[in-house]
């Protein structure tokens, strides 16, 4: 690879010769850091010049090759899996004048509305409607001796070989739950492995607290997490620049109004219920493709396995709803969006403001499938990933005569439209912002010790940023937002070894560091020396990627050196985007490439490992 590399620069000038970087005609001053630094004259004043400004959206597929390259998948294949109705394939059947119509009602209430479906008229006739989904999810009552308690949390697997023979397994799993199973207020049911032989752990909360200050775009939250006692026995640790699995739940009142809306009676919700798959991995999480029968509770089901808001709505969804719409009028609507003649209605539906089961509920009123058949339709619910923010093999604290090993994580709050409350926010996000402003409520109160957990595990730790930190050698590290929070571990361990104090450095891309700069005066003793922050809605306004250019000698220097290595984390949009074009720039200008032979080096760079990037 180095000798691609070296080909690469070798026919072109000395310039691309890879120097300490000195004070030049940067138009901002270098981030190298000395212990003894001489002062040097002030250069002449230069014209600024104008900042171009970004655009707010960049076209960046115009034909089936560039969705291939970009998404690693066909057309067809993006298609059928975005929404299973091959809207671009032509199968939509044009409006015909002969076209017989119908009047019909549409639902009158705030959710429909809120769905934005462009519907003039409806065609008498459909055609094309997709087939009613086969059912793969089967609730069925135990029938348990009364002297057998009924446990509040049930989760437990059966090992019975017929459909419900092993009555006797079956006593005896519900006579040990209340010592087996674990707490599904605070965990998921043992069947929700995220990564076998991997489970969750409830790693208590020590302490959170808010990074970002009122008035601030986005609120970021930082945890201090106690996993002493995370269960041994696994062959992974925790490491720098890696991440942890969270298995977050959904929010508890949008779980009780689904039930509500449903009509499941309140007695059954917590009660013990044989659950039985015909097939795929659920309720698991990367499990094995097989059938299941499990002890359960509806609520358990819904609250840890299936996602009620992140996805948007699917055809097998919309036509599970109109097989039970008991109103003519909303069963019309819902089969028109599943056939040929809705298909650019329902593509717009579908790209338009995010949908969640609850808002569908309250638009389609009617509509109230048996709940077995509505988990076979609803997508899983999925582990979301946060990165450490601290070296994990460092920080320990006493407490009660014990020393606890924590770990810690930053967290920001997505929020997205909803068409109540008018912003709600993530799954994942949002139960994090729950907790956190829990645990400083019961603070408050002058709880000494609250008691509250994230159900986390370590499974999967291969993360780039993980993997490709190494001991020594220069790096840069450029971030903004949350994705900054990595690099804290990676500066807090870099700086406890001597000869790496002068082979770190830190761009920090921020709205305001009034309101929204993470972690300022947390990342050791020589903070102001090693990093820099940009900010954008403030001063001069700049983005983290004009100061990439700005320090292309630092740059230059750090990625032809020997084991240097340049990372960047955050949002894709925008600021990874930025980044990666300054970089392009940078080799344009310091080693004399043409743009396409830049583009080559850092792809050839990202190869060596020397050019590491964890972008969302």
């Amino acid at each position: 690879m180095s000798t691609q590399i070296d080909l690469l620069l070798a026919t072109h000038s000395a310039a691309s010769i890879p120097e300490e970087p000195q004070p030049g005609p940067s138009a901002a001053p270098s981030l190298t850091y000395s212990d003894s630094s001489d002062e040097h004259e002030p250069e002449e004043p230069r014209q600024p010049e104008l900042r171009r400004r970004r655009a707010s959206t960049r076209l960046i597929a115009q034909s089936p090759a560039d969705v291939q390259r970009i998404t690693g998948e066909t057309t067809t294949q993006l298609i059928r899996r975005c929404c299973g109705g091959g809207c671009c394939l032509g199968l939509g059947r044009p409006e015909q004048q002969d076209v017989d119509f119908e009047q019909i009602e549409f639902p009158d209430n705030d959710a429909y509305r809120s769905l934005c479906l462009k519907i003039d008229r409806v065609p008498a006739t459909l055609t094309n409607v997709c087939d009613v989904p086969e059912q793969t999810v089967f609730l069925q009552p135990l029938r348990r001796p009364s002297s057998i308690p009924s446990p509040t949390d049930s989760a437990a697997s059966l090992d019975a070989d017929g459909e419900t023979s092993a009555v006797g397994d079956v006593e005896k799993t519900l006579h040990n739950l209340s010592l087996e199973a674990p707490d599904t207020r605070i965990q998921p049911p043992l069947f929700v492995q995220p990564h076998p032989p991997h489970h969750v752990f409830a790693a208590r909360i020590h302490s959170a607290r808010e990074l970002t200050r009122p008035g601030a775009e986005k609120r970021t939250f930082h945890f201090d997490l106690d996993v002493t006692n995370y269960p041994e026995g696994e062959d992974v640790d925790f490491k720098v620049g890696g991440a942890i699995g969270v298995t977050a739940p959904n929010e508890a009142s949008m779980v009780e109004e689904v039930l509500d809306l449903l009509l499941v009676p309140r007695f059954l919700r917590d009660k013990p219920v044989l659950l039985r798959t015909t097939k795929g991995r659920w309720p698991t999480v990367w499990g094995d493709d097989q059938a299941r029968e499990l002890v359960t509770t509806r609520r358990d089901l819904l609250t840890w396995c299936s996602d009620i808001q992140s996805y948007p709505p699917t055809k097998p969804l919309l036509r599970v709803l109109a097989e039970h719409a008991t109103d003519a009028n909303e069963r019309k609507v819902l089969l028109y969006l599943c056939s040929a003649e809705g298909q650019g209605v329902f593509c717009d539906f579908r790209t338009g403001p995010h949908v969640s089961l609850v808002q569908l509920l309250h638009a389609f009123p009617s509509a109230k499938p048996p709940l077995d058949l509505l988990l076979s339709v609803l997508q899983p619910l999925m582990p979301r990933f946060y990165s450490l923010s601290n070296d994990p093999h460092e920080s320990f604290l006493t407490r009660d005569g014990k020393q606890h090993r924590l770990i810690e994580i930053a967290v920001t709050v997505h929020e997205t439209a909803d068409w109540r409350s008018g912003r709600r926010t993530g799954v994942g996000s949002g139960f994090f912002q729950r907790q956190a402003l829990a645990f400083l409520d019961a603070q408050r109160r002058g709880e000494r010790d609250p008691e509250f957990y994230i159900p986390m595990f370590k499974g999967l730790m291969a993360n780039p940023l993980a993997k490709q930190f190494v001991s020594d050698g220069p790096m840069l590290l450029i971030g903004a937002g949350v994705g900054i929070a990595p690099f804290r571990g990676f500066v807090q361990r870099r700086l406890k070894t001597a000869n790496c104090a002068n082979k770190v450095w830190v761009l920090q891309g921020i709205r305001d560091s009034l309101l929204d700069e993470l972690y300022s005066g947390e990342w050791g003793a020589h903070e102001d020396e090693v990093k820099r922050v940009v900010e954008s809605r403030r001063g001069e306004g700049r983005y983290v990627q004009e100061e990439v250019r700005a320090q292309a000698d630092l740059v230059w220097y750090i990625i032809n050196s020997v084991d240097g290595r340049v990372f960047v984390c955050g949002s894709s949009k925008g600021m990874g985007e930025g980044v990666e074009q300054a970089l392009v720039d940078v080799a344009m200008a310091k080693g004399n490439l043409e743009r396409e032979e830049a583009q080559q080096f850092w792809n050839l760079k990202r190869e060596a490992g020397q050019y590491i990037t964890e972008t969302w």
